[in-house]
């Protein structure tokens, strides 16, 4: 195992300096920092290697789509999908969630047909079935969580019924980083019959997935939150699902025939790749699947278990500052309020102390609403993070209620 020291050292920016002060990044879940290995591999990626795939019989072409071939077998060991034809590459888990919604869904659903959700869904993981609930005539029904930030499982039975016709929620929280307990929540559904999908987007930098093992139908995630690129993501769908969906964008690379008497269509996952794939981005995701397989995640576990324990503590003994979700599983996420700071004026403070965490609402005001909080700061934490930079986090949040008189 690499030590602390020498895994920070292989993130450039950590080394940055901000309004004079060393740079404390605690903004991982709105996307994590980059590798030198992700960063040089995607570099030399275009100076060395840049081409478009598929179809063109030159050196570059069919390099950049061996590449491209590559990366995609990559994430399918990664999260053990049964094959690479299971792995479709889009912007970001909330494309893949529209794409879900708009392909699958729209299909399945019909008027009062239910749709589940939890309270604790990242707004990508509402709208697109509260747009094609209004299409259909479908209705989108909350899971109710407790006041720790966990699904209340009584309430989430109690909905599945005969109009339950799918399933979409988050595996881990981005707002409080609570770790559902998405395989018994999927075993309960399948038995069902009730299609899930499921937002891993906050899970993937943090623990193993198996998708054989989960059981669901759908898995989404981003590669910006895996310490690889943005503008990068990943849907895994189980192929038989995904060989009766119809396309959802219409292009070139993701056809066979076309006439003006009508089109065919390429099987998944090409029928859902319409134009010039993010290439680049495919190759990077790849390089960071790999950074982080090399670490391994019981080391990886292991640092953030520890910071996260060492951060609730710190944090829990300031008599102003309220953690705002305290489920038993999380990963290395703290949301706070304190008394008479606004979460912006605490992250703007911070910030002043080169502390970078993030307030508002994280995109989750249902789940705001139903904590009572219109907002919160979070400080969210990877493995490159250490014990000295949430002491200092600790004394900024001090010199924070010291200034507003708490």
């Amino acid at each position: 195992m690499k030590d602390e020291e020498t895994i920070r050292s292989e993130f450039p920016i950590l080394d940055k300096e901000v309004n004079g002060k060393s740079l404390v990044y605690f903004d991982n879940a709105a996307t994590t920092q980059k590798p030198k290995a992700v960063i040089n591999r995607i570099s030399n990626f275009l100076s060395e290697e840049n081409a478009n795939i598929h179809r063109g019989v030159h050196h570059l072409s069919m390099n950049a789509t061996k590449a491209y071939d590559e990366a995609r077998s990559c994430v399918a060991k990664f999260i053990n999908a049964e094959s690479d034809n299971e792995i479709i590459f889009v912007r970001g888990a909330t494309e893949a969630i529209n794409l879900v919604a708009n392909s699958f869904g729209k299909n399945l659903l019909d008027t009062g047909d239910e749709i589940l959700v939890t309270e604790m869904e990242h707004h990508a993981n509402i709208v697109p079935w509260q747009l094609i609930a209004n299409k259909t005539g479908a209705k989108v029904i909350p899971i109710a969580i407790t006041d720790d930030g966990e699904i209340d499982l009584k309430d989430f039975e109690a909905k599945i019924n005969e109009r339950t016709k799918m399933a979409a929620f988050v595996h881990v929280s981005n707002a409080l980083g609570t770790v559902n307990p998405a395989k018994e929540m999927i075993h309960k559904l399948k038995s069902k019959n009730i299609p899930v999908l499921l937002d891993g987007a906050q899970a993937v930098g943090h623990q193993a997935v198996n998708v054989q093992e989960l059981g669901c139908d759908f898995y989404v995630f981003s590669s910006h939150k895996l310490f690889g690129p943005d503008g990068m993501g990943v849907l895994y769908g189980k192929h038989n699902l995904l060989s009766k969906m119809p396309p959802y964008q219409g292009g070139g690379d993701m056809i066979e025939v076309v006439s003006f008497e009508g089109t065919t269509f390429r099987e998944p996952p090409e029928r859902f790749e319409a134009g010039t794939p993010n290439i680049s981005g495919a190759v990077g995701l790849k390089e960071a699947i790999n950074y982080v397989n090399e670490l391994g995640w019981e080391n990886i576990e292991k640092i953030e278990s520890s910071l996260l324990n060492y951060a609730t503590e710190k944090l829990s003994s300031i008599p102003s500052l309220k953690i705002i979700g305290k489920a038993k599983r999380k990963v290395p996420v703290l949301s706070f309020t304190m008394e008479s700071a606004h979460p912006h004026d605490v992250a703007t403070i911070l910030d002043s102390k080169g502390i970078a965490v993030r307030a508002g609402h994280h995109c989750a005001q249902p789940l705001m609403k139903r904590l009572g909080v219109s907002a919160t700061t979070r400080a969210s934490m990877s493995f490159y993070n250490k014990v000295d930079e949430i002491d200092q986090l600790d004394e900024a949040l001090k010199y924070v209620s010291k200034i507003f008189g708490d």
